[in-house]
């Protein structure tokens, strides 16, 4: 089998990530980032989501962001809740963590050369998201271009590094309706920016009206829901 690194942060979007990986017949090496951040409740997630869906291997890098702070997720800045539907997206929020995905996606083209591959899954969207600079096509297409510039097994041939983004023009519906296809259990997975102490979402943050919008339209129950 191929091997591909596909970035796992215990969401179901990431989540979804990994099982199309799966299901495309790569073997898949997961990659979670402990990076200060207040929701670490998804790191548990992404060792159980990794488990069931077989990786090969899961990798938790500690990555301390906070220490350079200028995020929602980071620091003591509160997240925003209850916002109106049109606002999410329209502009780039508070939570936005400065960097992360360059951080993130340049740590699994690390690993990605030491397995002898270019296969990169990463599981940004660009249609119902909190309007991240770095989930968008473009970025993602003037990564890949780097990333072949810069890595030595490319620019000696052995390799074509490839950024796979099988999400980026889905529908958070359209993800909910093809992780239940692909055996992906909703309650794996955490959302929430702002969870609980024991891990319960708030319901009311940017992430958590995306996921319930995504799973009404698609006319199915969020088990974590009804757990209450």
């Amino acid at each position: 089998m191929k091997r591909a690194v596909c970035l796992l942060s215990g969401g179901l979007d990431s989540s979804t990530c990994l099982a199309v990986a799966r299901r495309d017949g790569f073997e898949v090496y997961a990659l979670t980032f402990d990076y200060g951040q207040r929701h670490r409740h998804e790191i548990a997630a992404a060792r159980r989501v990794a488990r069931e869906l077989g990786a090969a291997q899961h990798l938790v890098m500690r990555v301390d962001l906070a220490a350079i702070g200028g995020s929602a997720l980071t620091t003591p800045l509160p997240v925003p809740k209850d916002r109106p539907p049109e606002e999410i997206g329209a502009h780039i929020p508070v939570t936005y963590v400065p960097a992360r995905n360059t951080v993130f996606l340049a740590c699994a083209l690390a690993w990605a050369e030491t397995l002898e591959t270019g296969d990169i899954f990463i599981g940004v969207n660009a249609l119902d998201y909190s309007g991240y600079p770095d989930c968008r096509p473009e970025y993602i297409e003037a990564f890949e271009r780097m990333a072949n510039l810069a890595t030595k097994a490319a620019v000696e041939g052995r390799m074509r590094v490839k950024i796979h983004t099988p999400l980026i023009g889905l529908s958070k519906a359209g993800i909910v309706r093809l992780a239940l296809e692909l055996g992906v259990d909703p309650a794996w997975t955490h959302s929430c920016y702002d969870p609980e102490p024991q891990g319960r979402p708030c319901g009311r943050c940017d992430a958590c009206l995306l996921r319930r919008k995504g799973f009404a339209e698609a006319g199915v129950p969020d088990p974590l829901e009804l757990r209450g």
